[in-house]
């Protein structure tokens, strides 16, 4: 489903004619006013996923669509069971929540709006009540697990199966990463502007921030074990009495180290990769280019500096000129 988000219109395509499993069409069929939403969606989720991995060895990239791999936008990554597949769900149903629950608090759907149980109470000895309108995520909420938890249960019959298990656990992590960080705004009412009522309501937190959060617990990830027994179980024998929180994100298989290309995986490769000689972090030239070392060119950079207004009525510039040095794996 995630293809949608290279098509201009969608709608003007119809839903016969998207990326979408067959659930997904049937769905899509039932409420055509939400592709907008949809590829909003998808679009937010990759955007969030280059952003938060810019600097690391996976960079998030999406596959080409003529290359080996590229039986979706992430190619094999999707299938691979690894904290990497585990994030891209994770963002993904997140920014499927996201734009949903946007488009419902500006009116675009009769099936929603602004979260109704927030529209009276308050509390008047503190000096605001609610109002404004709410973020209402419930109908984002069902709706991500309507269109994407049905397709990946169908996958198979079983199950039981770890992978399926581990992406349906996963998609749930990312709605709850939207839930979790709901914030309270408020605007003051009172004379010359003082605070003696305010007014309150929920918001989401950007979508940035939802990234942020969702990369921590990319970071802090657990592996779990393939063999289902009734529930998700840590890999590691020691850690089993140790419980798996909904917001947690699982992998299964350890990932690759993205160092040399696999046109088969769909793994690039960082040769070429622009690197940070003075970094300690992931970005660094040490790490990016997983000790290969690098190559040091000189770009020069030629640019419009020191403008004046000049009566009249045009601007005049000088041309400035500066080398930097760049710095590429090799």
């Amino acid at each position: 489903w995630l293809g949608i988000a290279s098509f201009g219109v969608p709608e003007k395509l119809g839903c016969a004619g998207l990326p979408l499993s067959g659930r997904q069409k049937e769905l899509c069929k039932r409420k055509p006013h939400l592709l907008p939403s949809i590829r909003e969606g998808a679009r937010l989720g990759i955007q969030e996923c280059r952003s938060q991995f810019r600097h690391e060895r996976w960079s998030c990239l999406l596959l080409p669509p003529d290359s080996a791999a590229a039986f979706s936008v992430f190619g094999a990554e999707l299938s691979s069971g690894t904290k990497e597949t585990a994030f891209i769900y994770a963002v993904t149903a997140a920014g499927l929540v996201h734009s949903v629950t946007r488009s419902c608090s500006a009116g675009n759907m009769t099936e929603c709006s602004c979260d109704t149980n927030l529209q009276n109470g308050g509390s008047a000895t503190e000096g605001w009540h609610w109002g404004g309108c709410s973020d209402d995520i419930h109908y984002g909420m069902w709706f991500s697990r309507k269109f994407l938890d049905g397709p990946i249960k169908n996958i198979t019959g079983k199950d039981g199966n770890g992978l399926i298990s581990m992406n349906l656990h996963n998609n749930e992590a990312g709605r709850q990463a939207v839930a979790k960080l709901l914030s309270v705004d408020c605007r003051c009412h009172g004379v010359s502007g003082s605070c003696a009522v305010k007014t309150c309501w929920k918001t989401m937190s950007s979508f940035e921030k939802i990234g942020q959060y969702l990369k921590d617990k990319y970071e802090n990830s657990i592996q779990i074990s393939d063999r289902l027994k009734k529930k998700l179980r840590r890999k590691e024998k020691t850690q089993r009495k140790v419980p798996i929180h909904k917001e947690d994100l699982l992998y299964i298989n350890k990932s690759p180290n993205y160092c040399v290309e696999d046109r088969k995986l769909g793994i690039p490769g960082t040769q070429g990769r622009e690197c940070n000689r003075t970094s300690e972090g992931p970005d660094g030239c040490n790490l990016l280019c997983c000790g290969r070392g690098y190559n040091t060119h000189v770009v020069r950079h030629v640019e419009r500096c020191e403008c004046k207004f000049v009566w009249c009525c045009y601007v005049r510039c000088r041309r400035c000129e500066s080398m930097t040095d760049v710095h590429t794996c090799k």
